[in-house]
This record gives structure tokens, sequence and C-alpha cells, in this order.
């Protein structure tokens, strides 16, 4: 069947009650089971995965495959108490769809249930991927070999709601969508002592100030400044009471990049920096980057140009040039291995992403499908006529 706009919201309506938190969406993965063995069955293949058991795989088969386009929806919801006041707000308490995914997951299933009765020309992959807000699903996927064979896309889409859009609204860009990001650790060990006799000690919130105000020189004297780059140490814990010289010291902040080079480039300065310090205070400096699987957005040039060239020429689609943004999203790291698209869907809403607040627009999921849902069959029409030449 191919759902209803009355049923895409019910749908909606019922997975923002049953907000998971990465690795734990087992009630999200039995509903979206639930609702895709209802749909036409006669080309879809469905997949579980035991190294991998809240995620989801539907492989619709095509007329005249030539290629394996991919579409990844995320399913994870955050900690955050929900406070929109709506009837169907979140059942579980803490936990709240207060980044769309709830939208993204509806998007998907309304484009799965299209092509289950107008069987596509290839073959399509839809992704439901769990733990894209913490623990990179995405890079685990892909690391645990889920993508082989049959299962491998050629090219890979997705989307992400944007409340500052209009209620359907497409929004892309050429480059890169969203920003890579990489968690920082910095542990200072020096020596405790007593406030009165400093030189029988090494102070290391002294050498933290120090450390800090050189990080601050990274962005401005070692990166491009017509790129983009962000380092934030937003966390500071030392000492105990004001009468004893801290022994140590952690600090702990975040990297963002437009590029995965620029990154490994603010990674390389900020081990350096943290290298001088201990030089130069005698002090241990251990730093800790964790990155996991939030790579940049990087689109790729060649699909994205063709993205935005349907999108502009469809009198439908309402389509925004968007910038680049500097939060987080783990789909670039299967954009590093597969080329690709991600790009907006616009929800129209006050609230920001993450607040307890957000609210989207229920009207762009009917509008979100169909602009893409006519993005897929001119993407298939055109590999097909190109092969068939």
């Amino acid at each position: 069947m191919t759902l209803s706009n009355d049923e895409l919201i019910r749908i909606r309506r019922h997975l923002h009650q049953i907000p998971e938190l990465a690795l734990h969406e087992t009630e999200t993965h039995a509903f979206l089971k639930q609702v895709i063995s209802g749909f036409n069955q006669q080309y879809l293949t469905i997949r579980e995965m035991p190294e991998l058991p809240t995620a989801l795989m539907v492989l619709v088969e095509g007329q005249a495959p030539r290629l394996t386009i991919g579409y990844r929806t995320d399913i994870d919801a955050l900690p955050v108490e929900e406070k929109t006041g709506l009837s169907y707000a979140s059942q579980h308490p803490g936990i709240m769809h207060a980044c769309g995914h709830d939208i993204h997951m509806t998007v998907a299933l309304g484009l799965l249930s299209y092509f289950s009765e107008h069987q596509p020309i290839d073959n399509l992959l839809f992704f439901f991927q769990p733990a894209e807000e913490a623990e990179y699903g995405g890079k685990r996927a892909y690391e645990l070999g889920l993508f082989n064979g049959q299962w491998r896309p050629d090219e890979f889409y997705g989307l992400h709601d944007n409340p500052h859009l209009p209620a359907g609204a497409i929004g892309c860009r050429m480059g890169t969508l969203f920003a890579g990001t990489t968690e920082v650790n910095i542990d200072i060990v020096g020596k405790g002592g007593h406030a009165a006799y400093p030189q029988q000690a090494n102070d290391t919130v002294v050498a933290a100030a120090s450390l800090i105000m050189q990080v601050q020189t990274i962005i401005s004297r070692s990166i491009d400044p017509i790129a983009s780059g962000v380092i934030t140490l937003g966390k500071v814990e030392a000492g105990t009471i004001r009468n004893v010289i801290a022994g140590h010291a952690r600090i702990e902040g975040t990297i963002r990049g437009l590029t995965q080079q620029m990154i490994e480039k603010i990674d390389q300065r900020l081990q350096e920096v943290c290298d001088g310090i201990a030089a130069s205070f005698g002090c241990q400096v251990k730093l800790e980057l964790n990155q996991g699987g939030y790579w940049p957005v990087e689109n790729n040039p060649l699909l994205t140009k063709h993205f935005i060239q349907y999108m502009k020429k469809t009198p439908a689609v309402n389509f925004v040039e968007t910038p680049p943004a500097m939060t987080g999203e783990d789909f670039g790291f299967l954009l590093a291995k597969f080329p690709g698209t991600m790009f907006w869907l616009g929800v129209d809403d006050d609230s920001q992403l993450h607040s307890a607040t957000l609210t989207p627009k229920e009207n762009s999921i009917s509008r979100g499908i169909d602009a893409i849902t006519g993005f897929l069959e001119y993407r298939m029409h055109e590999s097909y006529v190109k092969n068939n030449k």
C-alpha cells in the first residue's frame, strides 16, 4: 500500500511517543518492521542484523537495475524532557525526538511504501540507522560489513529536518553541509601541594590556563581564514579547595571543521600545543581525541549538482540554497565511503533542533516525500537512459 497523508501523520505521532536512545531503539525497530511488513512485499527484502540489532535494511528490487541507490534515515532520540504539551508527547520520561528523527523515519516509510507499489528501475536500499545522536551507528554499520554484496549502495542520500526553513522546502548546497566533530579530553598531571609553598608543587591550574589561551591561536593562526573551524573548550575541572595547589586538571571540549583535512590539521596543532605545555611546565599532558563517525558531511559534487538542478527546476519544490552548519551528523562517515548527498527538509518551527519544545510542521512530511520520490525517479531514469544509449 502507499501510505496516505493521514496514515503518515498517525505513524509520525506514534514514533514521537516512543523515543529511544542510541542502540536501545527496540520498540522503534519493532514498529518500523510492523509498518513495513504491511507493504506490498513483491519487490521487498527485509534484513535484520544481529550484529546491530536495532538496525533495519530493506532492499527494493528494481526492474532493470544498473545501480543500487541508498536512502538512510536515523531512528534514535535524545535525552531531553519534552515540554511541547502535545497530546502525543513522549511517553518515555526524559527522552524525546528533539531532533526530528520521527519526521525522518516517516518520510522514509512514505518513500518505501510508494516504491513497494511502483517498482523502481534501479534497486533501492533503505537503511533505518540506529545511533546517530551518539555511538555513531553509521560507522558501526560500515565496519560490521553490512553494506557488502547486494546491500552495497552505489550512491547514498539522506535528509535532516530544519526548523528555520518553510515547511516542505528542500535545502542543499555544494560542498559541506554539516561540519565534522571531534571530542577533546585533556588531562594535565603535575604535583599538588600547599598554596604557601608553590616551589614544592607543580601547579596544573597555571598549566591549564596557559594551554587554554594557546589553543585559541590554532584557528586564528593555523587555519585558512577563508575556511571555517571551531575549537571550544567548554569544561574545566581542577582543585578541591582554595589553599591547595591542584596536581590534576581536566579540560573537555569539541573541535568542528568543514573538511576532514581541516579537522586532522586542528588535531595535529592541538597535539603540538599539548606537547609544548608539557615541556614548558614539566608536567604530563594527555590528549584524547574521539571523532568516531562524525565526519564532515561533504556532498559529492556531481550527484549534488544533479540533485540541486532537479529541485530548482521542479515547480512544486521550494528549493533553498543553504549555508554550511557547524552541527555534526554521522552520515558524514558514510558519505566518505559512498558518493552521495545530504539535504535539509524544512519543518518551520520557532524552536531550535535539540530543543524540548521542537514541534515540526507535519505538512512537511508529504511535501518531502513528493520531492524526494520525484528526484529518485528522475535519477533512475537518467541512469537508465545513460546506460542504454
